[in-house]
């Protein structure tokens, strides 16, 4: 472990955590194994460290070669980014091929437990506004803006789940260890899923749109608008069927005494009317 004097606590924290064995998708449990762990106070620090590997929005770093991970301790969230990294090196640990970035860091955030409803929410707005890349685009989202690589991470986690869903066994072990034996991705996935690496990217982003359009909104957002809508109308139609009944229980009741002025009108002539 690697620290500055201000950030030692956390750094300690941060070491128990990562010396845990967890559980990962496809892989099962491990061991970490020797881990080298950096936390550095801010993302100059990291800049410099990094060598400008980091992105500038970037909040941690893996280095699976030298089994490092590097985390910015003013970005928040430091046990999550750090499952994230975990994430990263417990598949490299397994997988000496490159594989493509959507499907690297696709993995780490599905492991990582990162999906959340404002995900869903960004990938139904990038669906409607017509904004779903291919994976290969994907590949290069992922290095962008950190607008455009938030929604880049959100849709590589949903092509990584695609994987294990076109798999008999709903999993993703069966391409991890084709991975492990040496496999090229694309044979890798073509043997996991059955279709080729085009074939998989048009099919991926039909089932993004299918899940995530008009209908994918409907249900996060306007299902509660309609259901409210619903309350409000069924409470209008409730008051109108009730208004007869409680119009009767005013029967039978005395009508509040009147006060006049006079017992009778006048008319212009002094003369009752």
């Amino acid at each position: 472990m690697v620290a500055w004097p201000a950030q030692m606590s956390l750094a300690l924290q941060l070491a128990e955590l990562a010396d845990q064995s967890h559980s990962w998708p496809g892989l099962g449990p491990r061991d970490p194994g020797p881990i080298r762990l950096i936390v550095v106070p801010d993302e100059a620090t990291m800049q410099r460290l990094s060598e400008g590997r980091a992105p500038s929005w970037g909040a941690g770093i893996a280095m699976p070669w030298s089994h490092t991970i590097m985390l910015r301790a003013d970005a928040g969230q430091a046990q999550e980014i750090l499952r994230h990294e975990l994430a990263h090196l417990a598949l490299r640990r397994v997988i000496r091929e490159p594989v493509p970035r959507w499907f690297d860091e696709g993995y780490a955030a599905y492991a990582a437990g990162e999906w959340g409803r404002m995900d869903a929410i960004g990938i139904n707005l990038a669906v409607l506004r017509g904004r779903i890349p291919d994976l290969d685009q994907l590949n290069g989202t992922l290095r962008s803006t950190e607008a455009d690589a938030s929604l880049g991470y959100a849709l590589a986690m949903t092509a990584v789940m695609a994987v294990a869903r076109h798999h008999p066994e709903h999993s993703l072990a069966p391409i991890i260890t084709l991975l492990a034996q040496g496999e090229p991705f694309d044979s890798a996935l073509r043997r996991s899923t059955g279709l080729t690496a085009g074939q998989f990217s048009v099919a991926w982003q039909k089932d993004v749109r299918r899940r995530y359009g008009v209908l994918g909104w409907f249900t996060l957002g306007g299902l509660w608008l309609l259901m409210s809508f619903a309350v409000l109308i069924a409470a209008y139609v409730r008051r109108r069927l009730d208004r007869p009944r409680r119009a009767a229980l005013d029967i039978g009741w005395p009508a509040p005494p009147v006060e006049d002025e006079a017992e009778t009108d006048l008319d212009q002539d002094g003369e009752s009317v």
